[in-house]
């Protein structure tokens, strides 16, 4: 073979190779983006821990450093990614936070496809944040409640078949046949007496930290009158299976899950502002951290720094608002993007 046959052969192997290589990368990104969309598999991570309490507290001492994350909406990236921001995952998401205190303002579910992802994850970090000295607290939003109410109409098609394998057994319940056959999983799941219920059951709607009050919309001042806890342990009787309704004082619009009235103005009115201090005297605490309202650009805060929305739309449902969290550190407060 003469040299420019050769070197003629040599840019035909190298090419094949190269088409071959570039096959081959193709091949594998299609097979894992295939996989990424395959709803989980298996049990959901168990809580039954002594770490983790049936009945949690609703107040609790002052922590060094707790930061609060707003809603979620099943957008798994966005919830690693704001974990991340905290300094509570790495990128395996394995807990680093040692004694850091996360608080998750609820509205994990809903809207985007990764609640089953979300619901595993905050499990694991229930118990990986207890085993390290610090605390991972997700609260209930208003969408895990109308969930368990059996209100599927925002969740994704995804979101409904991630619950499929979870609960065959569970799909032959009388109630059940109540529901289209493909919202049946994702009732028996959410359902009070199911097993996301009986996780959500171990949450609160409100917890006190320190100074701070945090809660998915907002505590009224009625709220503090009915009494807080009592609030959580009904919630939590419900979710259980073992309170046949929730209580009058979760209906909507004006309930801790539901009401806008701390976060629709930019600057809240004297007479929000008001409302909004009769509720933190009666809860003993300097401010409060809300979710629930979508804030434009990021964190907010109102009448005077009593209040800051933290919702920020980072659901790609909503087009991907800013990832961010809010830090507390002793009298200091700092919005993290």
């Amino acid at each position: 073979m003469s040299p420019s046959n050769r070197r003629g052969a040599i840019r035909w192997v190298i090419c094949i190779v190269t088409l071959a290589v570039l096959v081959g990368v193709l091949l594998l990104r299609a097979y894992v983006a295939d996989r990424a969309t395959e709803p989980p598999s298996g049990p959901l991570p168990t809580t039954d821990s002594g770490l983790v309490p049936q009945e949690p507290r609703t107040v609790y001492p002052a922590a060094p450093r707790v930061v609060a994350i707003g809603d979620l909406h099943g957008d798994f990236t966005a919830t690693r990614a704001a974990l991340r921001l905290a300094g509570a995952i790495d990128e395996s998401d394995r807990w680093v936070g040692g004694d850091l205190v996360v608080v998750q303002t609820g509205d994990q579910v809903d809207r985007g496809d990764g609640d089953r992802e979300i619901i595993d994850l905050f499990s694991r970090l229930e118990i990986a944040a207890a085993e390290s000295g610090g605390a991972f607290r997700p609260l209930i939003g208003n969408h895990e409640m109308m969930n368990a109410e059996g209100e599927f109409a925002y969740a994704s098609a995804r979101g409904l078949s991630s619950f499929d394998n979870l609960v065959e057994p569970l799909l032959r319940r009388p109630d059940l046949l109540a529901f289209s056959p493909v919202h049946r999983a994702r009732a028996a799941a959410f359902l009070p007496g199911g097993p996301v219920a009986a996780i959500l059951a171990r949450r609160n709607v409100v917890a006190v930290i320190g100074d701070t009050a945090f809660v998915h919309a907002g505590v009224l001042p009625q709220h503090v009158a009915y009494g807080v806890e009592r609030i959580n342990k009904e919630v939590r009787a419900f979710l259980r299976g073992a309170r046949k309704e929730l209580p009058p004082i979760m209906a909507k619009p004006a309930s801790p899950l539901w009401t806008r009235l701390y976060s629709l103005e930019a600057e809240p009115s004297a007479a929000t502002c008001a409302t909004l201090g009769e509720a933190l005297a009666g809860l003993h605490v300097k401010r409060m951290v809300v979710g629930h309202t979508v804030q434009e650009g990021g964190i907010t805060s109102g009448c005077d720094g009593r209040v800051y929305r933290i919702d920020t739309g980072m659901s790609a449902a909503y087009e991907g608002g800013p990832v961010s969290a809010l830090e507390i550190s002793g009298d200091r407060v700092t919005p993290l993007h």
